[in-house]
């Protein structure tokens, strides 16, 4: 079988839970007397917001789980870890209907964002919160009778908390029709990306896995949650900068879409970037045009950023991350010894996410 087919398999594999979830949601709302047209609209609001994307962090609890247990997971084993999978799928699907509300977004995955639609509109806040209120109606009927239950109650609520102080900073920074490039800085784009991306992306998923194997906490340094988090966390922090470069520097045809960070007055590492090194002159010109719904304001941006050599910058920086990341990963012994009745954290978790990132072109 081709890696391609694999990983088809894998992702019809984990959407085939899906249904399974939605169902007990719905049922969970029936038997609550709900009348007949709000269980209808709860239905449509899970169908149309929570599949359909990449399902990249819902994967990778499934994959995190099948590294760290060495193989193959029993049926009851593969649920449970697809259910937090979807857990995180809800999280995103609920921080996504209403950013794009936030940022009066048109289209998502190919399709009219969810608020757009007829008859939805303002109920879509409402809507975003039944997705998050539905992540521990899951746990609680799951995970409840689990050791391990207090601590994914409490990781889903400190990183729901610290993804929306990471999206207050953005809406405050970089309003979409209010450009100020005095508010922009590397440091602030750091911030940005690590709360608002990184730990919900990154850490969330391999935290859930490894609570799910019954990986222990210790104290101080050698506590395996922090020593994750100190990897997870740069790794998310380089694949979103990758994202931002291939945004100005991917084609349409590498990445599947059309680069908008300029138009959009997005506080991007490449922005940042040019801003760090500008001539009073090329800073000129960036406060000028930067944010504007104009193709050839856009295109004197552009030219700023081969001015300055955002490119070279890029991959300089892509070397310097995956060399750091590395660095952190070898921190972990290679032939980590189990602990008694439970399991060590592997290299193997952090290098399979740095592999699928590193060199990406879309």
């Amino acid at each position: 079988m081709s890696k391609a087919d694999a990983k088809a398999q894998k992702k019809q594999k984990f959407e085939a839970v899906f249904p399974v979830l939605r169902d007990e949601l719905i049922a969970y709302i029936t038997n609550q007397g709900m009348p007949e047209d709000a269980i209808h609209w709860f239905h449509k609001n899970l169908d149309y917001n929570v599949p359909g994307g990449k399902l990249n962090r819902g994967l990778s609890v499934v994959d995190t789980v099948e590294i760290l247990k060495g193989g193959a997971l029993s049926d009851d084993e593969y649920f449970k870890a697809a259910t937090l999978g979807w857990c995180v799928e809800l999280l995103q699907a609920f921080f996504l209907v209403s950013d794009d509300m936030m940022d009066q977004s048109v289209t998502r995955r190919g399709q009219p964002c969810y608020y757009r639609l007829e008859s939805v509109d303002l109920i879509a806040i409402n809507d975003s919160f039944m997705l998050e209120g539905s992540i521990y109606h899951l746990l609680k009927t799951h995970f409840r009778a689990e050791p391990y239950y207090v601590y994914l109650l409490d990781l889903f609520h400190e990183i729901t908390f610290k993804t929306e102080i990471g999206q207050l900073i953005d809406l405050i920074t970089a309003p979409e029709d209010h450009v100020d490039l005095g508010k922009f800085s590397l440091n602030k784009h750091q911030l940005i990306v690590i709360y608002k991306t990184a730990y919900y992306s990154f850490y969330l998923p391999v935290a859930l896995a490894m609570y799910m194997c019954g990986i222990p906490h210790a104290s101080g340094s050698s506590d395996p949650y922090e020593l994750a988090r100190s990897i997870l966390i740069p790794l998310g922090e380089y694949f979103q900068v990758q994202d931002d470069f291939l945004d100005y520097g991917g084609t349409p045809e590498q990445i599947g879409k059309i680069g908008t960070d300029i138009i959009d007055n997005k506080c991007s590492w490449c922005i940042n970037t040019a801003l760090a090194r500008a001539t009073p002159e090329q800073r000129a010109v960036l406060d000028e045009n930067y944010g504007r719904k104009d193709p050839a304001a856009e295109a004197r941006v552009k030219a700023i950023y081969e001015e300055v050599g955002v490119r070279k910058i890029y991959e300089e920086y892509e070397e310097g991350s995956y060399k750091r990341v590395m660095s952190l990963i070898e921190t972990i012994p290679e032939n980590p010894l189990e602990p008694e009745g439970g399991i060590a954290l592997k290299r193997e978790v952090f290098k399979s996410f740095l592999n699928k990132i590193y060199k990406r072109q879309k």
